[in-house]
């Protein structure tokens, strides 16, 4: 009976059968036996291998960055990306001086990505342009394991940095956002960006001034005010304006290093002189109407009918996001035609556009 028992025992230890000739030595076989245990280390990351480690990018190269663009993401009438449209406007960012782009940001509608597309776009994007840009992949979540995972996929596929914001709308505290950021630093080089009108949580200066002792801490992309921006850069910490409007004053007044811009999805040449070429407070006052403009309706409404009428993008939404009214649109065209075309992105003069050529897509 023994002996059956331990034959039982082994049937079920083991996904090998045993055959005739072994049932004889079954029990001092078992005897040694111990099931495998898997090694679980908490907060643990594999190391990159030593080809992607190479080619990382450090946080040092992404504080030099003055004019990053929120690109947007066009679509195709059935709703997935149109990487055609994609591929021409970051061409056109790179050839007027834009020297980074965020990828799935906000302006780029990664709230509406599946996990799948978001880490493909960041890819296909460094395959593409990533010699001659920075591609700042928006990795961040509100969830810390999301955050982590999309983290890692980022850089595996040669991301140059990440772009994280806050925990929203399940908010946490601000010993948890403490620790939800130092499980992502530690991955690479990181911007952290606060926009409390979005997550509904502002990130205190305590919490950025704690993690500016992390060397992957890039830098904070701030959209509380120009003030704000003048405590982190009083501290030596690097600034990005999250606010078009105010960037000008940010850059020359304040200390900031330049803007992560909406705008510059339009008029990158102008928006590259307003952050390298010096206090220019006349063409500030020539862009803010169009600013204006852009963020009358939460971003990127205003962004989105503007490249549809501009014909570089084709007009299709993806819900929930709908184009600006008839009214709005006349209005943009008459921007256009004050600011000069010529500034503007594409080679189509600029179109009212009709409702019914919006295309609307609520399952992609």
């Amino acid at each position: 009976m023994a002996m059956v028992k331990s034959f039982s025992v082994s049937l079920r230890a083991s996904s090998f059968p045993l055959c005739r000739s072994n049932v004889g030595d079954t029990n001092k076989r078992n005897s040694n036996w111990k099931p495998l245990k898997a090694a679980v280390v908490p907060d643990f990351h594999l190391p990159m291998r030593s080809f992607e480690g190479k080619n990382r990018t450090s946080a040092d190269d992404i504080t030099r960055l003055r004019l990053i663009t929120a690109i947007k993401t066009p679509y195709l009438p059935d709703g997935r990306f149109d990487l055609e449209a994609y591929d021409d406007l970051v061409n056109m960012q790179i050839i007027n001086g834009a020297d980074g782009i965020i990828v799935g940001g906000t302006t780029g509608e990664g709230q509406l990505m599946s996990w799948d597309e978001h880490i493909m776009l960041i890819g296909h994007t460094v395959n593409c342009f990533g010699t001659k840009v920075k591609v700042i992949g928006n990795t961040g979540s509100n969830s810390t394991r999301e955050a982590i995972h999309a983290t890692e996929q980022g850089f595996a596929v040669g991301m140059h940095a990440a772009l994280h914001i806050n925990p929203y709308y399940g908010k946490t505290s601000l010993d948890g956002l403490v620790s939800h950021f130092d499980c992502v630093l530690s991955m690479g080089p990181t911007i952290v960006y606060n926009v409390p009108s979005r997550t509904g949580q502002d990130i205190p200066p305590r919490v950025i001034l704690g993690l500016a002792r992390s060397a992957n801490l890039a830098g904070v992309k701030e959209c509380m005010g120009n003030d704000r921006i003048k405590q982190y850069t009083s501290n030596g910490i690097v600034v990005w304006s999250g606010n078009d409007d105010e960037c000008h004053d940010a850059r020359w007044g304040y200390g900031a290093t330049g803007v992560i811009s909406v705008t510059s999805n339009l008029v990158p040449g102008l928006m590259q002189e307003l952050m390298f070429g010096g206090k220019n407070p006349a063409l500030n006052a020539k862009l803010l109407p169009l600013m204006d403009w852009l963020f009358y309706e939460p971003n990127p409404i205003g962004l989105n009918t503007a490249l549809a009428q501009l014909g570089v993008i084709r007009p299709v939404f993806r819900l929930p996001y709908v184009p600006l009214p008839l009214q709005k649109r006349i209005e943009f065209v008459n921007l256009v035609k004050d600011i000069g075309r010529e500034h503007f992105v594409g080679d189509k003069d600029v179109e009212v556009l009709y409702d019914d050529d919006f295309i609307l897509v609520g399952r992609y």
